[in-house]
């Protein structure tokens, strides 16, 4: 029966270390998550910016002759 406690809580004691290392990794790649989402508003912003009337070249989306 001793024996049995003793491997229980080794078992316990593992899926703890475990859980928290599952947390640290979810909670970095909610970190890196927020972090891209403001990069990407961050160049919706200056795409918008760049495609305002007047400042982007008429031929802009057009082929050059050669194609």
């Amino acid at each position: 029966m001793e024996e049995r406690i003793v491997e229980l809580e080794l078992k316990f004691t593992e899926q703890q270390q475990l859980l928290q290392e599952l947390s640290d990794v979810v909670y970095a790649q909610g970190q890196s998550l927020e972090r891209l989402e403001h990069e990407l508003a961050a160049m919706g912003q200056k795409l918008a910016a760049a495609m305002e009337p007047g400042l982007v070249d008429a031929s802009f989306g057009e082929r050059p002759p050669h194609f």
